[in-house]
């Protein structure tokens, strides 16, 4: 029979934080796959843990992947652990859980600390709805093009930052989605963890006069669906109504679909929108 697949989550900081299932899991595998042997030796020393450890990370995932679902498949269990927090999230692992369901191995996940979530629940913006961005792209093009898709977002937005990309990551914000209430979190769960609210205007001359430290969660607000229905109305009364109905076909609606929408934007019957065409 494969042997099993775990995503162990560890701490995120606080030592304190890891499971007594993911303890005991990391003591029972065969082997435990880490993105940073040197970072995660000092986590399994702590712990006493002496299963062996191999390395697992995003100049490897492939090649490393194969030879970790041969393993598998031989019957071996395999924990998959991440500097810090849950495997998967903004890191190699989800490629290795990919490979696993291809090759028939089962996946399981044993939950811990996050650091997307627990900035959200610290945050004081609407938890109920996210969108998870982790790192930017540093190439310009696709960067921009992330960030133009943010401009309407209506859920809460998280994104992750290092100190050192931290003020030119808060103009391009600043920038494309402008002013927003934000909560920016930094050291998570350490000893020095701050949770900054905020605006990004706000944030940007506080950290063009303070050296940002530490690993960065950025929780920035939607825009309010209130807001973008204003939007859309000033932009439709600028269209004939033959445009109107046109911008929404262009949209994928059918013909009959894109009268009833231009209709109900314009406070009139469908059969005064069909007139106006004909």
């Amino acid at each position: 029979m494969p042997g099993i697949l775990y995503l162990c989550a560890t701490p995120i900081g606080n030592l304190e934080d890891i499971t007594m299932r993911v303890l005991r899991t990391l003591k029972e595998v065969d082997l435990i796959a880490a993105e940073d042997t040197r970072n995660s030796i000092k986590l399994l020393n702590h712990f006493e843990i002496n299963t062996p450890m191999t390395s697992y990370h995003e100049y490897n995932k492939i090649d490393k992947g194969y030879t970790l679902i041969a393993k598998l498949l031989e019957g071996q269990n395999i924990a998959l652990i991440t500097d810090a927090g849950t495997p998967g999230i903004s890191d190699p692992g989800e490629e290795l859980v990919k490979m696993a369901h291809e090759a028939g191995v089962t996946v399981t996940s044993l939950p811990g600390a996050c650091a997307c979530i627990t900035a959200l629940t610290v945050s004081g913006l609407p938890t109920r709805r996210f969108a998870f961005e982790a790192f930017l792209p540093s190439d310009k093009k696709e960067r921009k093009e992330i960030l133009v898709t943010l401009k309407d977002e209506t859920r809460t937005i998280i994104l992750y930052e290092a100190p050192h990309h931290l003020v030119k990551t808060l103009e391009d914000l600043l920038e494309t989605l402008g002013n927003r209430h934000a909560t920016i979190c930094r050291e998570l769960t350490k000893k020095h963890e701050t949770i900054f609210t905020t605006t990004l205007e706000d944030a940007l001359r506080f950290y063009d006069e303070n050296e940002p430290k530490g690993e960065c969660v950025i929780v920035i607000e939607g825009r309010s669906f209130k807001e973008l229905k204003e939007e859309s109305r000033t932009e439709w009364q600028k269209l004939s109504i033959e445009e109107h109905v046109n911008m929404y076909i262009g949209q994928g609606m059918d013909k009959k679909d894109a009268m009833k929408a231009a209709a109900k934007d314009r406070g009139v019957s469908k059969q005064e929108i069909y007139k106006a065409l004909l």
